[in-house]
């Protein structure tokens, strides 16, 4: 029992190192020349003109939750969905109540104003 726990822990430490080693390597290994051409912004080839920092809108921003949220609730329920002949009735009032919790926050977003464009 204590081997399959000692697979996982190793799985953790090099799930954590795995990602930092390039990005350390890269960091030591490549060549810093750091000048005021390089440090200007770029944009598709052209220069800029004005302003360079643009805000957008907050709405853009929730939109984007909005969707992700959904999306992942997809992700999440597709296999409930092909498993749903097999299930337990337990896990049937799980993805029911599931779907609710996720309607009531598009619920709240939607009394709140939130999805308003204005």
């Amino acid at each position: 029992m204590e081997q399959n726990w000692l697979f996982i822990g190793v799985f953790v430490a090099i799930a954590g190192v795995f990602p930092l080693l390039p990005i350390v390597i890269a960091r030591i290994l490549a060549p810093s020349k750091p000048n005021h051409i390089k440090l200007e912004t770029y944009e598709c080839g052209m220069e800029t003109v004005g302003d360079t920092w643009v805000q957008f809108k907050v709405q853009y921003y929730i939109y984007g939750l909005v969707f992700l949220i959904f999306d992942i609730e997809t992700a999440f329920l597709y296999p409930w969905a092909v498993a749903y002949g097999v299930l337990p009735m337990f896990a049937v009032i799980e993805g029911v109540i599931f779907i609710l919790i996720l309607a009531g926050g598009l619920f709240y977003a939607w009394r709140k104003g939130a999805l308003e464009w204005s």
